[in-house]
């Protein structure tokens, strides 16, 4: 059964993840341009905290030396600490009139990867960068791969081998492989193309609409788990891009899932409320809450930002 996380309310909740030193959940609110996390038992009734930011985040993780990375929207930004001063990594080359950062997290090298979305959605202009600082290298942003009009459903396998991405507006998830040691994507493949929202679709009418792909992770027997936005669900699919399982959640535009709890069962699902129509809220009066439910398969744990 899922139930909501008391004072989680966002306009566009996204990019969880579960701190495993903290027992904290992260995730962020992006047009509300703030940082959230719980301090509490998950289980009892956690206060939330919040942090506002200049800009709207995009993306995160937690750094192995404490405090986060965080795309904003013309660059990726260190805070040493909760609420600190933010320090510029990289600044990336693209008008932030227009575009600005969105899905990302770390590999398990300690990269910190992020796309790029255009919010007038009238072209194909968004890329996928990794920031690699380790070692005490000066950060260095490399795009790895491009032609996206919304980066959204990054993910690895367990194993490394392989890296999801999706185009949300194309409705689309993609699969590379990928040399993780020497940072290569090679032979980029759909893992699986869905239909498009019919036209004059609405939330209340009769036709049926899956949704569109939104924020993903990965599990511990290496399925895929996607958010599928507008579509009130998460899909799970194996690496060969089977439908393995559906999971109807209580909200209508769920954004990203992940896993966390002590033992990385418990699954957390960011959502959006901004811009709904007023009968679906009413309908689903936990969008823009993270909801949460315990889960028969475990997750992964978090990746750390290294430098």
């Amino acid at each position: 059964m899922w139930t909501a996380l008391d004072d989680s309310l966002c306009q566009l909740g996204e990019s969880p993840f579960w701190h495993p030193h903290e027992r904290s959940l992260y995730w962020l609110d992006i047009p509300g341009r703030a940082v959230l996390r719980t301090r509490g038992e998950i289980g009892g009734k956690p206060t939330v905290e919040r942090w506002s930011l200049p800009t709207e985040p995009g993306c995160m993780a937690p750094a192995a030396r404490g405090g986060l990375v965080i795309a904003l929207r013309d660059g990726i930004y260190r805070a040493r600490k909760w609420g600190g001063a933010l320090t510029v990594l990289a600044h990336v080359d693209h008008d932030a009139r227009s575009m600005r950062f969105n899905d990302g997290k770390c590999d398990a090298q300690g990269r910190f990867w992020a796309g790029t979305l255009n919010e007038a959605k009238d072209r194909a202009s968004g890329a996928l960068y990794c920031l690699d600082a380790r070692g005490g290298r000066a950060p260095q942003l490399t795009r790895m791969a491009e032609g996206v009009t919304t980066a959204n459903g990054l993910a690895f396998a367990p194993d490394a081998a392989a890296l999801y991405w999706a185009d949300t507006a194309a409705h689309c998830v993609s699969v590379w492989d990928w040399d993780a040691q020497a940072n290569r994507l090679a032979r980029p493949r759909v893992l699986r193309q869905f239909e498009a929202k019919p036209e004059g679709w609405s939330s209340t009418s009769a036709q049926r609409y899956q949704g569109r792909p939104d924020g993903a992770t990965v599990d511990a027997e290496g399925c895929y788990w996607v958010a599928m936005f507008e579509g009130g669900q998460l899909l799970r699919f194996s690496p060969l891009g089977e439908q393995v399982a559906a999971l109807p959640v209580p909200v209508q535009c769920p954004t990203m899932p992940c896993f966390g709890g002590d033992d990385l069962r418990t699954l957390f699902v960011t959502s959006a409320r901004r811009g709904r129509p007023a009968d679906e809220l009413e309908q689903r009066p936990a969008s823009g809450q993270v909801i949460a439910m315990r889960s028969e398969v475990s997750g992964l744990p978090v990746h750390f930002f290294a430098e």
